[in-house]
């Protein structure tokens, strides 16, 4: 809003109000656009109809003329209602919910610059409010009926009632609804306040140790304003040699390579800027100084490693026999020392090295003032700045410097006298990206208490106001372009994909939680869960013995690297149990999905979801159930026993079945007495969602009819390495096929296991053979009886993607490790790589098909890419995908201050990188478009479904 509002004593106006589409037409140029879509309407309502501070000119007759009931509620002697800036709800206890509601409605539609408000209303089914960006078609997801604040909802002056079936909104009454999207407004605008609030205080916090100029902000400035400043300086530089040393800053100019002075210049002036007062200006005295001075430091530096560059070998032997070989010693030992200190940015050190070895005399500060003056002058020659696009759409360019030079006066009132000095002062532009920024920073997405708004376009749909692509595309332009220029009509299958993923309701399965909480309160370590005390680190032994301080070191080193693990795994939990308890007493929430560039579709909350490890999958349960009936009964004893694994889920259905059943006294065990008990369940591989089973299992079969208990376990459909399955049936492979379970079958094939059993085959010749002539034999013994389908699970996983080696030794080396059977690492090492070479050796064996169709994709990708283009395709389901791979252009630039790295994409592609990954992402977009398709017709046969999107 803007920051002088006019006094709140003007009349507001009680007469009738005129056609709204005709206000709408006349204030459309008063209403300053811009401003409107920055602010969510709903904010705007409740600003209205709070009391805080007075709203601006020319908003609040337009406001009120939008709201007859309110404008009839005041009487012309009122002062103006006053604008909140917090974003609480409605304050006044006198305003209504209608009234904010319709009010935001009309507000929405000014936001737009769209007159229509009185359009009719909606059909049953789509939703009846339009997002602030949104300029499609209404949602036909988000409600039954006209949201809270359409147009179609009655009007407190009455004009009808609406029908018993458009008052039910998914399941719930029209009020409850209504109250879930107000509380759903307040959570969003609070989560983007709150990530504001943390970018601010960063800023502030970077600003207060000068470091303000690494922002990331600050660097895509340095972007734009190092090659025009490298140039000029450049020219400056040959312009002084030409005409000598006439000009005051000459014979310092040339000391110090161009890039180098651009990049101090750069990095001063905006650290001076930032951290001086708070209008963004600095004196020029100050900055001319600082700046000279920082030159001057940088050219000694340069002037001491230019010095002391290593020399060759002919010249340290010409030196020996000159008897200089001990100064060249010491000087090799100060630049290496030097060197050191630069990395870790200890400059003042640095300075005072550097001034010991040199004997030249100091500039002074004239010379400093002389030399940051006419730098200065050329930053502010070459720096300029635009604004965004959305603020200068409707006009030429505004591109205007980024800098500017105004003399100031100040007053002298003992003398009476005043004195002028000249300031630096950035362009309002420039701090207000700082601000900007802020918008960009992670946003925790929640849950969502109402479900998401449909996607209609790149970023229409998902949450109400923040903000919501449809596509993960990581500053790739040409993705981006490709998905926002894609026709409606070839996208709406992707959109109705991701709506029914994201239409699906969740709940937090409470006793699962906690019990959770139980372990994580007394320490972890149970169920997967991490140790929540750190590894005691090893002391230093008293001894010279540098074999034993060697062992201690590595020891160190290894208790460290676990602590640093720990620590990160206690945060992942911690952040997930946050939201599961903030979630734990709402009857739903949702999970608005998007893409990413491949199509594979995945929720947009990053912590608590259904696609996160055993522990968030045992917390979250579908919120509608079902009555299980006899087949949901019997999946649901399948269902535990694929849970339990360890070669249970590999037996036929009968087979699992009979497991559940002859382990029943144990499951009741389990969910009577989960730590008390016998603890059955902890040794499943995803024991909470074993225990959720359990639990729900127990309920069904001590009631009185088990096929009436409702239940809300989500039952999985694992697929069997689904990226191999998609590349038999590529290549028509039937061997392949049946080994995936293409082909059904009495039991379930299982893939892992067929690789297993081979490399176990290979590692038996091996063992067979002499270890004093070949030392895999040592190495097959020692790994015969450590080979099982999870040792190699990952590796054939991964191999659609085209593991490397190194990869796939990395995969297995962790395997082994978590077993801690072997345990001196060299062993380990040298273990995991004779297990990788006969994993990959299985492979190629078992899945020959599918590495010649790999081959022949990359062989495509090549061709394309050799072309100077990015591969490119579209999905079965119309989503049009671009590999993103194309060089980046780098400066990298090294000083004593520090070292900038600019980068920007270039016009060339990465020939290998749109090889190697271009099989990969094409097997990865057939899977997300064939779990989509499934999504949808799950939906129509009226089944939730969820998905876990894993190759």
């Amino acid at each position: 809003m803007p920051s002088s509002p006019t006094p709140a004593t003007a009349p507001i106006s009680c007469s009738p109000s005129p056609p709204l589409h005709l206000h709408l037409t006349a204030r459309r140029q008063t209403l300053a656009p811009p401003m409107w879509r920055r602010l969510p309407a709903r904010r705007l309502a409740s600003a209205l109809l709070s009391s805080s501070a007075p709203l601006p000119h020319p908003l609040h007759r337009s406001l009120l003329l939008l709201l007859p009931a309110a404008s009839q509620r005041l009487a012309p002697s009122q002062t103006l209602p006053r604008f909140a800036s917090s974003s609480a709800a409605v304050a006044a206890e006198s305003v209504s919910s209608e009234e904010v509601d319709e009010l935001h409605h009309a507000i929405g539609e000014i936001a737009r610059g769209d007159p229509s408000v009185s359009a009719p209303a909606p059909a049953a089914g789509q939703e009846g409010h339009r997002r602030r960006s949104g300029r499609g078609k209404h949602s036909a997801e988000a409600m039954a009926v006209p949201a809270a604040g359409q147009e179609g909802h009655r009007r407190r002056s009455g004009r009808g009632k609406h029908s018993a079936e458009a008052m039910a909104v998914h399941g719930v009454g029209y009020h409850k609804y209504a109250m879930l999207r107000r509380r759903q407004i307040q959570i969003e605008t609070e989560a983007w306040e709150q990530a504001a609030e943390e970018y601010r205080e960063l800023l502030a916090d970077m600003c207060q140790q000068k470091l303000a100029p690494n922002l990331p902000y600050v660097k895509s400035l340095f972007l734009g304003w190092f090659e025009p400043l490298r140039d000029q300086i450049i020219a400056e530089q040959e312009l002084v040699g030409e005409r000598g040393a006439r000009a005051s800053h000459a014979r310092y100019f040339n000391m110090l390579p161009a890039d180098m002075m651009a990049v101090i210049t750069m990095h001063k002036l905006m650290g001076l800027l930032m951290t001086g007062s708070g209008d963004g200006s600095v004196r020029v005295i100050q900055a001319a100084c600082q700046i000279g001075e920082a030159i001057e430091h940088e050219v000694r530096i340069h002037k001491f490693l230019e010095k002391t560059k290593k020399k060759s070998n002919k010249e340290m032997d010409n030196e020996e026999e000159g008897g200089d070989s001990d100064i060249a010693k010491e000087q090799e030992r100060l630049r290496k020392k030097v060197t050191d200190l630069m990395k870790k940015q200890k400059i003042r050190q640095v300075r005072n090295i550097v001034k010991k070895q040199d004997n030249s005399k100091p500039w002074g500060q004239d010379a400093h003032a002389k030399v940051g003056s006419r730098l200065i002058e050329l930053m502010i020659e070459t720096a300029y700045i635009q604004p965004p696009a959305s603020q200068s759409a409707d006009g030429p360019p505004d591109i205007r410097p980024a800098f500017t030079h105004e003399m100031r006066t100040v007053a002298r009132e003992q003398q009476k006298s005043s004195r002028r000095y000249g300031v630096i002062k950035c362009d309002p532009l420039v701090r207000q990206g700082l601000d900007r920024t802020a918008k960009h920073m992670v946003i925790p997405y929640m849950p969502m208490l109402i479900p998401p708004i449909s996607w209609t376009g790149y970023d229409k749909g998902a949450h109400l106001f923040l903000p919501s692509y449809v596509m993960r595309t990581h500053g790739a332009r040409q993705q981006r372009d490709a998905v926002r220029r894609a026709p409606r009509e070839q996208m709406q299958s992707v959109f109705e994909a991701l709506n029914t993923l994201g239409s699906t309701k969740w709940r937090v399965n409470k006793r699962v939680l906690s019990i959770v909480d139980r372990i994580w309160s007394s320490g972890g370590r149970l169920a997967d869960l991490v140790d929540r005390t750190d590894v005691a680190l090893p002391e230093k032994p008293d001894t010279e013995d540098e074999d034993k301080l060697k062992k201690w070191r590595w020891t160190l080193r290894a208790a460290k690297k676990e602590n640093s693990e720990r620590h990160s795994q206690r945060c992942d939990v911690e952040l997930k149990l946050a939201v599961a308890r903030k979630m734990k007493d709402e009857d739903g929430f949702y999970y608005p999905h998007n893409l990413d560039f491949r199509g594979r579709a995945y929720p947009m909350h990053p912590y608590l979801n259904h696609l996160g490890s055993d522990l968030c999958r045992g917390v979250l349960e579908f919120a509608e159930g079902r009555p299980l009936g006899k087949s949901g009964l019997r999946w649901l004893k399948i269902h535990l026993a694929n849970l339990y694994a360890g070669g249970v889920d590999k037996l036929s259905y009968d087979g699992r079945i009979a497991f559940t059943e002859n382990h029943l006294e144990d499951i009741f065990d389990s969910a009577d007495r989960p730590l008390e008990g016998k603890r059955w369940w902890l040794g499943a591989e995803d024991p909470f969602q074993c225990l959720a089973v359990c639990i729900n299992l127990t309920e069904a079969l001590r009631s009185p009819s088990p096929e009436t208990m409702i239940s809300h376990i989500p039952v999985h459909q694992d697929g069997s390495c689904n990226g191999l399955q998609h590349y038999a049936a590529l290549g028509r492979d039937k061997l392949g096929a049946i080994a995936v379970n293409l082909v059904a079958g009495e039991k379930p094939a299982d893939v892992y296991t067929g690789i297993a059993t081979r490399v176990v085959e290979i590692m038996k010749n091996d063992a067979l053979k002499d270890p004093a002539t070949d030392p895999d034999a040592a190495r097959a013994r020692l790994l015969l009886d450590q080979v099982d389908r999870k040792l190699v699970k990952q590796t054939v996983m991964t191999s659609v993607y085209g593991v490397t080696y190194v990869g796939a030794r990395e995969q297995i080396k962790r395997r082994l490790k978590e077993r801690d059977m072997i345990c001196d690492d060299s062993e380990l090492f040298s273990a995991s790589c004779y297990a990788a070479k006969v994993t990959l050796t299985a492979l190629g064996e078992m899945f020959q098909a599918a590495r010649s169709i790999m081959n022949w994709l990359g062989d495509c990708a090549k061709v394309i890419a050799c072309e100077n283009e990015p591969v490119r395709w579209t999905t079965p389901l119309g989503l049009p995908v671009v590999q993103p791979y194309r060089k980046l252009g780098r400066h990298l630039i090294k000083t004593s201050l520090q070292v900038l790295t600019l980068q920007r994409e270039t016009d060339k592609v990465m020939v290998k990188r749109q090889r190697t990954a271009f099989p990969p992402n094409f097997v990865h977009s057939l899977d997300g478009s064939h779990m989509m398709m499934t999504a949808v017709a799950c939906k129509r046969q009226g089944l939730n479904f969820a998905v876990v999107g894993e190759l």
